[in-house]
């Protein structure tokens, strides 16, 4: 089978990639082409031949747990829908959709709930993501349009990393940002409020007290004016608001002696990063979660937006802001509508706007208000104003703020459907109906990156059993209701063209975003789709080739899209988090993304090599904090705040900065007993974007006493609701469960242990030394290992994990069957320790192999060596913290 030409389906970056089959394996490369990434992949995009296989998919449709035909459970979503919006009007029903959607299901989506349904209530999960930075570009320059691309990363002479931990989360871009490093000498600032890899590679890192942003910005536009680099001309002829924006950034900011007392950092620091800025015509400043996810998100990207206006460090070469999108079509979901504020292709609920889409749908019914934003959806939800909701390709259930009350509002939700492409997450829990959705590799559609670059998603596996592409569900679900003039498409390619066309309809240059040139795209034409940055306002087809339309840059001239052409300096006055640490909840808590993991878990988490990375939920603490609250590395602690808790695996580390704490967000109840993070955090939301609070809510930490720890290594996944805590990692052919126990069971450990093991087996050992109160069991079923059990004292996860590889062996001899669960490892080296590159599969202890047998010194030693970094280079960071290490004298 020759190349196929896709996206990746992971962050914002929108890499390029390239499918191809070796034999039964799935092939995935970087797409070299593609000018996002120029044929790099992080470690995630890297694996995703590893996530196709069909385990754990859902493959029927079903109504209230019985497997049903898609007749049956078509009829049954449109039937209620109807009933419900006759009885209740169509704001009782909500559609709530996610950034891995592809553009062609987004918009039909859309488009039913809005034209025809006529309820506005239509969200996304990229209100969590992104919904500020649509706020501030939209205060700003009059729409959601972002003016900078990739290729000023690479020519910038000055970048700014605010709220980002690019190294893990946009492993591709950070890599171009290295890159001009060593090549042109560009200079890093990160502005972080605690150490990550991305602050380890940068030349300036700020990290600055939680929820100062605005004042760090309003700061630095201050400190523009007193040097007198405000561009006057630009600033007078294409923008209104300086003056005010100026008195309020004096206002709350003041000289950068106050400045540096409000964010926490050192006065030096400070006037350096406001020297580089002075001094860099060639300015690029991305932004992203550390940012937007926060109560006070939009005025924090208006407070940086401010700083690029003022100084006409926009549209340029090398120069304007650039937020970093999360999810691989988040812009593509803000392209169609699918937010609750947004109406459609741009346009909001303004009259002309209505009227026009309105006409182009031929909807009379049409939505003419804002909807719910993600946090007011669910609490209407649970206020039984919502009757119905579709939750598509994303679990809320996990992911929301607040998310037991989330649960508990789906739980008495009338109507519940979920559509996604796997059977078992935590959402799912709640639905009356489940559809089985296609999976990435599976459809074709589009996809919109960070710089508005648009590619093509191309489907390379048939879907299995029943699933079908979202947007098949959603046309087939309008026909039933009656609407299938709107919705009688037969293709993806039919959709595009009528998103395109409504982007184009009735323009004349108002609006930013315009696909005219695709309006007239046919299924040959689609096909050949070659990655294209809008607008695209010439006719570029046959074949569509990206040197022939699109724009790279936006309002270097001006011509922003408020009425009068002009954008706005936004007055901004900074606000702390709401909430307050105390006596009784003492750490400010941040919640973030680790860099082998994604959401929830429910694609990645069936990588083996990226499960290797981070195998438990774990809060990362200060040695300051973790000594106060008598916690200890690697031990047990439960996290407390005044809404839940949970428990996690305790990480002591120099770069979380005392008082505060850290958490990942990924882990759920269908992988773990603890890390239910989005349970600790409230939904205090921004405003003007809606977008709910993630790095700040205060909490108490404790340690758990545990007197046994359990290592279960199996061939299925376990559900081990017996210990105070378990988790659930995706090993090569087995799973890997690890347990901790309160004390040991007065019936022993082999009654204890028969409750994890399958009967029907043909040979169970077991070894105990009761002296240091271990116990190992293996079972064998077929010759070959089934299960195996290592039980031990104390808190540590067991070293024993090297057995996972008698589950990849088929030597079955006596001596092979002790040897799987004796304390010696299989190839006789210690424990691997912690994954370091995912890309090369490389742990810390052949790192540390490798420096102390002299064979290597360096970072780029390891790389020759080992290969490790050599790829996405997300890993750098920790190999030379392993180096480091490994070298210090004992």
């Amino acid at each position: 089978m020759s190349e196929i030409r896709t996206t990746c389906a992971y962050c914002g970056v929108g890499c390029g990639i390239l499918a191809s089959k070796n034999e039964s394996k799935w092939v995935i490369k970087g797409d070299p082409d593609h000018p996002a990434n120029f044929g790099r992949l992080c470690s995630k995009g890297t694996n995703l031949g590893e996530t196709l296989g069909h385990q754990g998919r859902m493959l029927h449709p079903q109504v209230d747990g019985e497997t049903v035909s898609w007749d049956t459970a078509l009829d049954t979503v449109a039937s209620k829908f109807a009933t419900i919006a006759e009885k209740h009007g169509p704001e009782a029903i909500a559609f709530y959709l996610s950034g891995q959607l592809l553009t062609e299901d987004y918009y039909v989506a859309n488009k039913l709930a809005k034209g025809f349904i006529g309820t506005p209530n239509v969200d996304t999960n990229s209100r969590l993501c992104m919904a500020s930075s649509v706020a501030g570009h939209k205060r700003a320059f009059g729409s959601d349009t972002v003016p900078a691309c990739y290729e000023d990363l690479d020519i910038a002479d000055l970048i700014i990393l605010d709220g980002s931990n690019a190294a893990w989360c946009h492993p591709v871009l950070y890599q171009r940002i290295q890159q001009n490093r060593r090549k042109r000498g560009g200079k890093l600032v990160t502005i972080d409020v605690r150490e990550t890899a991305t602050t380890e590679g940068s030349d300036l890192a700020l990290i600055i007290k939680p929820g100062t942003d605005a004042y760090l910005f309003n700061g630095l536009l201050s400190e523009i004016a007193r040097r007198n680099i405000v561009d006057r001309q630009f600033v007078e002829e294409h923008c209104v608001g300086f003056s005010e924006a100026l008195a309020a950034a004096n206002e709350s900011s003041g000289d950068i002696e106050n400045v540096a007392s409000k964010c926490g950092l050192a006065i030096d620091d400070l006037r350096q990063f406001y020297d580089l800025f002075i001094a860099n015509d060639k300015t690029v400043s991305c932004y992203s979660l550390g940012i937007h996810m926060s109560s006070s998100g939009t005025d924090k990207v208006n407070a940086i937006l401010n700083c690029h206006l003022a100084t006409g460090r926009i549209g340029k070469e090398g120069s304007g802001p650039l937020s970093l999108t999360g999810q691989p079509n988040a812009m593509g979901g803000r392209e169609v509508g699918g937010l609750a504020n947004q109406l459609a292709a741009h346009m909001g609920y303004d009259a002309a706007s209505i009227d026009k889409v309105a006409r182009f749908w031929n909807a009379p019914n049409i939505a003419r208000s804002d909807g719910l934003k993600a946090v007011e959806m669910f609490d209407a939800i649970a206020e039984g104003k919502i009757k119905a909701v579709w939750i598509q390709s994303t679990n809320p259930a996990v992911s929301m703020t607040d998310s037991s009350k989330v649960r508990e509002a789906l739980a008495n939700c009338e109507f519940v459907v979920v559509s996604d492409c796997m059977e078992q997450t935590d959402t799912l829990d709640y639905a009356q109906v489940k559809l089985p959705a296609a999976a990435w590799g599976e459809k074709n559609g589009t996809v919109t990156n960070s710089e508005r670059c648009i590619s093509r998603q191309r489907a390379f596996i048939t879907p299995p059993r029943d699933a079908k592409p979202d947007w098949w569900m959603v046309n087939q679900v309008a026909i039933r209701m009656g609407f299938e003039q709107g919705f009688n498409h037969a293709s993806p390619a039919e959709i595009f063209a009528e998103h395109a066309g409504l982007s184009a309809f009735e323009n004349d240059g108002e609006r930013a975003f315009d696909l005219s040139g695709l309006c007239e795209i046919n299924e040959a034409d689609y096909e050949e789709f070659q990655p294209v940055q809008w607008p695209v306002l010439g006719p570029i087809l046959g074949p569509i080739l990206r040197q022939n339309g699109g724009e790279k840059r936006l309002f270097g001239k001006g011509g922003f899209t408020h009425k009068d052409r002009k954008a706005r300096l936004i007055a901004v006055e900074p606000r702390l988090p709401v909430e307050k640490v105390s006596d009784q909840f003492p750490l400010q808590l941040i919640s973030g993304r680790v860099r082998d993991q994604w959401h929830t878990m429910t694609r990645s988490g069936k990588s083996p090599t990226l499960s290797r990375h981070r195998t438990e939920p774990y809060v990362e603490i200060s040695a300051e904090d973790a000594k106060k609250f008598g916690l200890v590395h690697m031990g047990l602690a439960r996290v407390t705040s005044r809404l839940a808790n949970s428990i996690y695996r305790v990480r002591i580390t120099d770069g979380q900065p005392s008082g505060t704490a850290f958490v990942p967000i990924h882990w759920s109840r269908n992988n773990s007993s603890g890390g239910l993070s989005g349970a600790l955090f409230a939904s205090h939301y921004d405003p003007h974007s809606g977008q709910p609070e993630g790095k700040a809510m205060p909490v108490f930490v404790e340690p758990i006493a545990v007197e046994f720890s359990a290592l279960i290594i199996s061939r299925k996944p376990l559900d081990p609701k017996l210990p105070i805590f378990w988790t659930r990692a995706r090993a090569k052919n087995c799973y890997l469960h690890y347990l901790a126990i309160e004390q040991q069971p007065p019936e022993g450990w082999p009654d204890r242990v028969a409750t994890f093991l399958d009967e029907n087996v043909d040979d169970l050992i077991t070894y105990e030394d009761k002296s240091v109160e271990i116990f190992r069991a293996a079972l064998f079923k077929n010759k070959m290992i089934e299960t195996a059990v290592f039980i031990a004292p104390g808190h540590n996860p067991l070293e024993e994990r090297e057995t996972e590889k008698w589950f990849n062996s088929t030597d079955s001899s006596v001596r092979n069957r002790w040897m799987s669960i004796s304390p010696a490892s299989v190839d006789g080296k210690g424990a691997q320790g912690d994954l370091i590159c995912s890309c090369f599969a490389i742990d810390a202890a052949e790192i540390v192999e490798a420096i102390s047998s002299g064979k290597a010194t360096s970072v780029e030693d390891i790389g020759k060596l080992l290969s490790a970094g050599t790829n996405c280079g997300s890993c750098l960071p920790e190999i030379a913290k392993t180096i480091e290490s490994a070298q210090k004298p004992v």
